[in-house]
């Protein structure tokens, strides 16, 4: 993904209030949502932060996603669907689940680690298969 486009997935936050539809959008150095009407800023999904709120940390709370994330296989590409859990406590524990060819490639890192994970998701795919596209670059 390039710096200049901006990528926009819809998911869901919950923590113990309920849950509510969100927005992440990712500009290739920053991720942002709103939750409840406080905007989160991040330069990665485990260290979101209020821009109003004295740049308090997001914490207590479940992030998940999906995201298209296509896969090339032997020069053909096949659609992909990566599925995100984030979970934000005293850690950040990050979920990752690629959906493709009626496969499911897993990876779980601490830290929130997102480019980690994707990584360790990529290294499960079949020889001669890597994704389509780069996502975020998150620090």
């Amino acid at each position: 993904m390039s710096s200049e486009s901006t990528e926009v997935w819809t998911g869901w936050y919950r923590d113990r209030s309920g849950a509510e539809a969100i927005v992440i959008t990712a500009d290739g150095r920053q991720v942002a949502t709103r939750i409840r009407g406080i905007e989160y800023t991040g330069g990665s999904f485990a260290a979101l932060s209020a821009a109003d709120e004295g740049g308090q940390a997001l914490t207590g709370c479940v992030l998940e996603w999906d995201l298209p994330l296509p896969v090339v296989i032997d020069g053909a590409t096949q659609p992909a669907t990566l599925s995100c859990l984030l979970t934000l406590g005293e850690r950040a524990d990050l979920s990752l689940t690629l959906h493709c060819g009626g496969a499911a490639f897993e990876s779980c890192v601490a830290g929130g680690d997102f480019d980690g994970a994707l990584e360790r998701v990529r290294r499960q795919l079949p020889p001669g298969a890597d994704f389509g596209r780069r996502l975020l670059q998150t620090a």
